[in-house]
């Protein structure tokens, strides 16, 4: 009789042990390798065998069967697809890495990140110009600005809008006759190729001119080939830039000699360079190292050269994979510059304004980091 009751004693202690254990507050050490192997504030759940990190340990509530192994009885404490997601873990859309990709804990490959790396934080470059922006040329996307939207005056970036509404509205066969006030009509020290009043150049030669030497009269030229005045040809300018989403943009001549009126943003010039990218004669000619110019009444025939340092690999500045860009300087802008490079089908575009001689490093420093870290500056 007392073996029996010793017996029925210990039964009843064991099923008590065995009901509070099927709940109980379970206490999971950090994994023995590098504590866990995770990114910082992932749970240990389906898929992740290690611990949490850091060494730390985590409280989890077990229902049944081993701690991170869900066996279908009770609670399991896991991040579910789609849930708000903890401080430190991976932004709404990507799910934590557990070695496949896609599947449960899985990170999904995307452009730029093939292999389904798990994101991580980017740092932003150091840009010393005042204004700058960066943008994905296909979409359109801004994935770095600095005063983006601050108005600044562009100098001779101006000409690429310049560019854009002559290869719009223009045969590259069309004469275009220079007069008086389009050559004489500029400022002192401006860049000229000595273009007189009477002389005759092709579509084509013009914007060779106008985009390699940055000549000012050619401008003027072909604003009056345009619109029959430079500031008839302003009012094109401004309705093609609102045409494009400029929000905040006022041209006042075709090439950006220094007007108080004429001025810009980084960001709206980076649309007005992505339009003019679009098309191949403009992304030919912002490449063009160096052309024959035709001779004119005042100076014969001559080879010009690309201002845009980016193109010339025996230069220090030279990038690889740049389609097109401009220069700019005036005394009021200082140092502005609009770059396109395209690498692996990602373009990008930058655009820098007032600078005082980091526009090539500041242009470099932005394509560098969209390059880089492009998939992860589309998601965010």
């Amino acid at each position: 009789m007392k073996n029996w009751k010793r017996i029925l004693s210990i039964g009843i202690i064991i099923s008590i042990t065995s009901a509070a254990l099927s709940y109980a507050e379970m206490t999971v050490p950090p994994h023995p390798a590098d504590g866990g192997g995770m990114a910082s504030g992932q749970f240990l759940g389906p898929g992740f065998p290690g611990g949490l990190p850091g060494g730390e340990s985590k409280t989890l509530t077990v229902g049944g069967g081993m701690p991170g192994i869900s066996s279908g009885a009770g609670p399991t404490t896991q991040q579910t697809p789609g849930e708000p997601q903890a401080a430190g873990q991976q932004a709404s859309g990507d799910t934590p890495s557990a070695g496949q990709a896609g599947g449960p804990g899985g990170t999904v490959p995307s452009p730029g990140n093939p292999a389904g790396q798990a994101a991580q934080a980017v740092q932003e470059p150091e840009v010393a110009a005042e204004g700058a922006v960066l943008i994905d040329g296909a979409s359109g996307k801004v994935l770095y600005g600095k005063n983006a939207d601050q108005q600044f005056y562009p100098a001779s970036i101006t000409k690429v809008m310049t560019a854009l509404l002559t290869l719009e509205r223009c045969s590259m066969g069309d004469m275009v006759g220079f007069s008086a006030s389009a050559t004489t009509n500029l400022e002192s020290g401006a860049v000229s190729l000595d273009i007189t009043e009477g002389d005759r150049l092709t579509v084509e030669q013009c914007l060779y001119g106008l985009l390699m030497k940055s000549a000012n009269e050619i401008g003027n030229g072909l604003a009056e080939h345009m619109a029959g005045s430079v500031s008839g040809f302003a009012e094109l300018m401004n309705a093609r830039a609102r045409e494009l989403g400029c929000t905040n943009t006022h041209f006042a001549n075709p090439h950006g000699l220094n007007d108080a009126s004429h001025k810009t943003t980084p960001h709206d010039m980076a649309l007005i360079m992505r339009a003019a990218l679009q098309n191949e004669v403009f992304r030919r000619i912002t490449t063009t190292r160096t052309y024959d110019f035709p001779a004119t009444k005042k100076a014969g025939a001559r080879t010009i050269t690309m201002g845009h340092k980016m193109i010339y690999p025996s230069d220090s500045r030279y990038y690889e994979g740049v389609v097109g860009g401009k220069t700019g300087y005036t005394s009021l802008a200082g140092n502005t510059l609009v770059t396109g490079a395209e690498r692996d089908g990602v373009l990008l575009i930058v655009v820098i304004m007032k600078s005082k001689q980091t526009h090539y490093a500041d242009t470099k420093a932005l394509l560098d980091y969209g390059f880089a870290n492009y998939a992860a500056l589309m998601a965010r």
